[in-house]
């Protein structure tokens, strides 16, 4: 345990290609992570729509899932018809006012990109900034909610820090307050995140214990030495009272990656479902953040798009004289964003209809 906690940093950022900025502002519009080599554009099963256009001009508040779907039946098959274009610095990155073209080369769809603006390199600068560029999904909600969220597995939560008292026999909740913690506290971390163990996700299918909804209650520093039988804290953050057995963690760096790269999942899932929602909703639908039973030890990974499927209803057959099941009806799909081992957050990128809690997922 001690090697697991150590190396967990301490605040959220966004990865860029530069230094970290605020994540609002890092909205990285990576068109393409795994770039075709030039004229491998193949199209093996990235059917067209009928009404896609011939050409489109990019605007400001687009999505790279938005444009990709205007283009393309299953728009996560991006990759498959998109010509790299040596010719232009960094292709993978699109703009306002850049145009994308739909052509067709041996029968099969090509999608090609021209600037509509000046984005080649000068010395030590780019002319248009990485955070002008489109991105892929809204990451500023996502960055949002991954502030407030976090996926606790039972032994990281049953063997961390937790609160024993506040300072002065009572728990105040502004900054600057005392409280006083016990258990494990990994060396050299003095930053701490405060946080209350909320639901449980279990398996629908074994109940088989996933995780725990980890409530974000604030932040602390450690004054006194991690190796003290009791170690004082000092509250620098808080979102509410700070109670006697909240969990003392330390913070982790959650990596906002704006270079989500949507794409099938390389295993086939089974018995896989949306186990909860954020905000305790009873439909879910585009946007919406969901909780998956399934998750890292199961080969999902960021950047996965899911099939959201609604079980098919029961109906009586009038020949047959009994009831019969009707085939799983396909309803959204989601893209995941953060993947604990056993259970995942995911974004809902589509929903055809209301959706709901226990919808299955998969493989799209």
């Amino acid at each position: 345990m001690n090697d697991r906690f150590r190396d967990r940093p301490v605040q959220l950022r966004a990865r860029a290609a530069s230094d970290p900025m605020p994540a609002r502002l890092l909205i990285l519009a990576v068109l393409l992570l795994a770039a075709l080599v030039a004229g491998q554009a193949v199209a093996q099963g990235a059917g067209i729509r009928d009404s896609a256009p011939q050409q489109y001009l990019v605007k400001k508040g687009d999505t790279l899932w938005g444009i990709a779907d205007m283009f393309l039946e299953e728009p996560w098959l991006w990759p498959e018809v998109w010509d790299v274009n040596p010719q232009i610095d960094n292709p993978h990155l699109i703009y306002p006012g850049d145009t994308i073209y739909l052509s067709y080369v041996d029968g099969r769809p090509r999608l090609s990109l021209t600037r509509g603006r000046d984005v080649k390199l000068a010395p030590n600068m780019r002319v248009t900034p990485l955070d002008l560029a489109i991105p892929v999904i809204p990451l500023d909600e996502i960055g949002a909610f991954l502030m407030r969220h976090r996926i606790l597995e039972v032994d990281e939560l049953e063997q961390s820090g937790y609160v024993i008292a506040g300072g002065q026999d009572h728990l105040i909740t502004a900054n600057g307050d005392i409280i006083f913690g016990r258990g494990y506290f990994p060396e050299d971390e003095r930053a701490y995140g405060i946080y209350r163990a909320g639901d449980v996700y279990r398996d629908p299918i074994t109940s088989e214990v996933l995780g725990y909804q980890a409530q974000d209650i604030g932040n602390a520093q450690a004054l006194s030495s991690l190796s003290d039988p009791v170690v004082e804290l000092e509250i620098t953050r808080v979102t509410e009272e700070v109670r006697i057995t909240d969990r003392l963690l330390p913070l982790e760096e959650r990596i906002l990656d704006a270079t989500f790269q949507p794409r099938a999942p390389e295993v086939d899932l089974h018995n896989a479902f949306m186990i909860a929602v954020d905000g305790g909703v009873s439909q879910i639908g585009t946007t919406d953040i969901v909780v998956l039973n399934r998750g890292a030890r199961d080969g999902l990974e960021v950047g996965h798009v899911l099939a959201i499927y609604q079980t098919g209803q029961v109906v009586f057959d009038e020949v047959a004289r009994d009831n019969v099941r009707l085939p799983d009806v396909r309803a959204g799909l989601a893209m995941v964003f953060e993947v604990a081992d056993k259970a995942s957050y995911a974004l809902v990128l589509k929903a055809n209809r209301p959706l709901k809690v226990m919808d299955k997922v998969k493989n799209p």
